[in-house]
């Protein structure tokens, strides 16, 4: 095999043509081989293939530098620059994560797992060369799903103001997770269907050069195309047309389902993963949504890229008909968006993953807060059983949301709090809400929720005890209830357990009460500590005798963790919680 012998892009250029072609075979074999045992960014990554053999071919890495657009077609890099055996052995099979990395390599230049991202760095790392007078090739891949982002559109725009070389690969597989969305894809089909000779261009217009390689899957074109460009004097984007999923009959004629897999069976394309058939936050919104717009047209679900996250696959996409939007990779867009409908009559629910949240805090301060529109944020995976890599850590959600003004951030512990929740937000008209989900199994406990949400920053006791009381915010209530008992074993005391609902407010009437016949407060919350939840508790006791106690996550990038091991070391079981009560009474 060729690939058992590239241990660096070098290796790479020894080949011939036709060896060039063959090591392609084998970086796809491995590629399903891993990918249908571990999991991964799959269509991307196999329609990238010959497109990196190229790039290798042709420029000099690490001296000229390649800056991969949030990661989802970085494994073949990865392949060829020193990590092929992450790729080939299965117990080797975890010593690379599914970014970019410098940590692991000098091929890599960021740590990316975010999109619309490539450009702009790139033109950073231009901009650094040209200071320091030197002369290496400068290289963004991009694919044309994150083109749509604001920060990608910011680069392209910047790029023509370098004068030097930088040169944009573009791949084009006609897809982003989903299908994409917004009027420059009108002008990419434009030129698709003129082998790139449509006079209406889009990156000659922001005053980049450009070429066209209509099969982006074919290494001799690219690497025809990747010599015309390379030293250029002068930015150019490269627009390659590639497959999705290529090699691989299951994942080209279902690009959107292929996108990112867990362990499957090669052969038939079938999960490997159980399926309880159990009922989860996605799919449940999606079926309440659906119903609402059936009752009320100005109900719209929002999601920009990840339409699966409220549920919305495309079946349900097609039933919702123009009661669902996906804005594209365009966070910032969905939530102002969101704003203008509901300033018009709408009622809007944008549905967003809290790692991708991170992007929007001006557009939910400026755009929706400051004009108090009454629409809906659905906050996924903002919790430490959420994604754990460090590009997609949903662990901040907490203080960047719980302190803008005029924002009811609400924090449901069942499936019938939510519900409750999402009812009464779409309805209501007088704030912006947000509702963090859950984020471990979902409980359902057939309880009937009576409460009005309306009557802000009012939390419930739900167990009456003294000497010590539990606020369990969220997927930490649940910890609460098994802290209390463990507590009681310890000390003999019966702690209050309070379930707060709202992450940003303080019920000061409650907190005052258990002055009387308690004398320890403890905070549980899944996010970081800083500026979060319970550091609103404990201001509000500073001047008093109680004691406040604070457990959730410290403010950290964590990266591929444990997740029980995270719990352990911020004393996030009901054992150390209650040890830690222990001491202080």
């Amino acid at each position: 095999m060729y690939i058992e012998k590239i241990n660096q892009p070098t290796d790479v250029k020894n080949l011939n043509n036709e060896q060039l072609h063959i090591l392609a075979d084998e970086m796809r074999q491995a590629l399903l081989q891993k990918l249908s045992k571990h999991g991964g960014h799959f269509g991307p990554n196999l329609g990238m293939v010959e497109a990196t053999i190229a790039l290798h071919y042709v420029f000099n890495s690490p001296t000229d530098k390649i800056v991969y657009d949030v990661s989802h077609q970085s494994y073949p890099h990865k392949m060829l620059t020193g990590r092929k055996d992450a790729f080939l052995y299965e117990d080797k099979y975890d010593d690379v994560s599914g970014y970019s990395n410098p940590d692991e390599s000098d091929h890599d230049f960021f740590t990316i797992g975010h999109t619309s991202t490539s450009v702009s760095l790139a033109c950073g790392l231009a901009k650094g060369r040209d200071l320091k007078g030197d002369s290496e090739n400068i290289i963004a891949v991009i694919g044309d799903g994150s083109l749509s982002g604001g920060e990608a559109l910011e680069g392209l725009d910047f790029a023509s103001e370098l004068n030097s070389n930088l040169i944009i690969v573009v791949n084009d597989n006609d897809m982003s997770i989903a299908e994409n969305h917004g009027g420059l894809y009108k002008n990419l089909k434009q030129l698709r269907d003129t082998d790139g000779k449509s006079e209406c261009n889009l990156f000659k217009s922001m005053g980049l050069d450009y070429v066209f390689v209509k099969d982006g899957n074919d290494i001799d074109s690219l690497i025809t195309a990747f010599e015309q460009v390379k030293d250029s004097t002068y930015p150019v984007v490269v627009h390659i047309c590639t497959q999705k999923g290529k090699g691989y009959k299951i994942a080209e004629e279902n690009k959107e389902n292929w996108h990112y897999c867990g362990p499957f069976n090669l052969e038939t394309g079938k999960s490997d993963m159980s399926q309880d058939g159990g009922e989860d936050y996605s799919s449940m919104t999606a079926d309440i949504l659906l119903k609402k717009m059936k009752e009320d047209k100005s109900v719209v679900a929002i999601t920009s890229a990840t339409p699966t996250v409220l549920g919305f696959t495309a079946d349900k996409r097609k039933e919702a008909g123009k009661q669902f939007v996906d804005v594209g990779i365009a966070e910032e867009t969905a939530v102002a968006l969101a704003s203008g409908i509901a300033a018009n009559g709408g009622k809007p629910v944008y549905g967003v993953y809290s790692t991708f949240v991170q992007r929007t805090y001006d557009q939910i301060s400026q755009d929706l807060c400051v004009n108090n529109s009454p629409a809906t944020i659905v906050v996924y995976w903002g919790s430490v059983y959420g994604m754990n890599d460090v590009t997609h850590l949903g662990l901040y959600d907490i203080p960047m949301m719980a302190n803008i003004p005029n924002l009811v951030y609400l924090a449901p512990t069942t499936k019938e709090e939510y519900l409750a929740m999402l009812d009464w937000s779409v309805d209501q008209k007088e704030y912006p809400v947000a509702i963090k989900l859950p984020g471990s199994t979902m409980v359902s406990d057939g309880k009937k929720i009576t409460k009005d949400f309306s009557d802000l920053n009012k939390y419930e006791v739900t167990t009456k005890g003294s000497k010590v009381a539990i606020l369990g915010l969220g997927t930490f209530y649940a910890l609460g209830q098994e802290a209390a008992e463990k507590i009681k074993e310890k000390t003999g005391a019966q702690p209050t357990i309070i379930n707060p609902y709202f992450i940003t407010g303080v019920d000061k009437d409650l907190l005052e009460e258990l002055k009387k016949d308690h004398d320890v407060v403890i905070t549980l919350e899944d996010g970081i500590l800083d500026g979060g939840f319970g550091e609103k508790i404990a201001r509000f006791y500073g001047d008093s005798d109680m004691k406040v106690l604070n457990f959730g996550v410290k403010k950290e990038f964590l990266d591929r963790y444990d997740v029980q091991e995270v719990l352990e070391e911020n004393h996030l079981t009901a054992e150390l919680i209650a040890g830690d009560v222990a001491k202080v009474l």
